[in-house]
């Protein structure tokens, strides 16, 4: 039972994420006052949360004996493909969280952000979302034994 539900809120940090790290996308192309920042914050919130949640679950089904066993996955061309992809995902997304960060506490502080970065962040946020989807098909492929060394 305990496989099961891990396996559910992994799928369930997808159905969080994706369309988190979409909203995100679209503040970033609205206006950035208060209500476009609380928005942005809010999906932004929501991406970070699915990605703990992706990374919990997945190290639980890996290597937490729930699922099929660390020798299925790290023997596994295509688990190596998404552990890949998602790194690039942490990796592009090193800039937007600091940026957001910095944001939040200017607006703490009562201070208008810079949001000039804007819009690079915007390309890397479809990166990300681009990425995302190329995951699940991976995943796809090597739940059903595609990749095996």
């Amino acid at each position: 039972m305990t496989s099961a539900i891990v396996s559910a809120l992994h799928v369930l940090a997808l159905g969080i994420g994706l369309p988190s790290v979409f909203f995100r996308g679209r503040a970033l192309k609205g206006p950035l006052d208060a209500e476009g920042l609380r928005r942005l914050f809010a999906a932004d919130n929501a991406w970070g949360g699915a990605a703990v949640l992706w990374i919990g679950t997945g190290l639980l089904r890996a290597f937490g004996g729930l699922e099929k066993g660390a020798h299925f996955y790290l023997h596994s061309r295509l688990f190596w493909a998404k552990v890949a992809l998602f790194a690039t995902i942490l990796a592009l997304e090193a800039w937007p969280m600091v940026t957001f960060i910095r944001w939040r506490i200017q607006r703490g502080r009562g201070q208008a952000p810079d949001t000039s970065s804007a819009a690079a962040i915007w390309v890397l946020n479809h990166l990300e979302m681009g990425l995302v989807v190329v995951i699940v098909f991976v995943a796809s492929f090597m739940a059903r034994g595609f990749g095996l060394r």
